[in-house]
């Protein structure tokens, strides 16, 4: 309605932002403020637990202790690292991993 206005060699557009925030609003309360992070299953449980007791840990160390290949271990950390749960700090020879709560 009010978002038009015309003047003698130009027209002025004013995008109404309360509009935006009232239906941001509304898709927050759809969605629920909840943790947003995806649930772990055991395995990734265990290895955040390894991972607070071991920051130092090998990728190596976990395929040994789970029996699973070093390509499950990298998979299961992209899945912790893209929902928030871990972050490496420093390089990959003589870094570790910050396990967040």
């Amino acid at each position: 309605k009010d978002a038009f206005s015309f003047r003698e060699n130009s027209i002025v557009v004013t995008i109404p932002f309360n509009r935006i925030q009232t239906v941001w609003n509304k898709v927050g309360i759809k969605v629920g403020d909840t943790d947003s992070r995806k649930k772990l299953n055991p395995r990734r449980q265990t290895i955040l637990s390894e991972m607070r007791d071991n920051p130092n840990i090998t990728i190596a160390e976990l395929a040994s202790f789970f029996s699973i290949s070093e390509t499950a271990i990298e998979n299961n950390l992209a899945f912790l690292r893209e929902n928030g749960y871990i972050v490496r700090v420093g390089s990959k020879k003589t870094g570790y991993w910050k396990v967040i709560d």
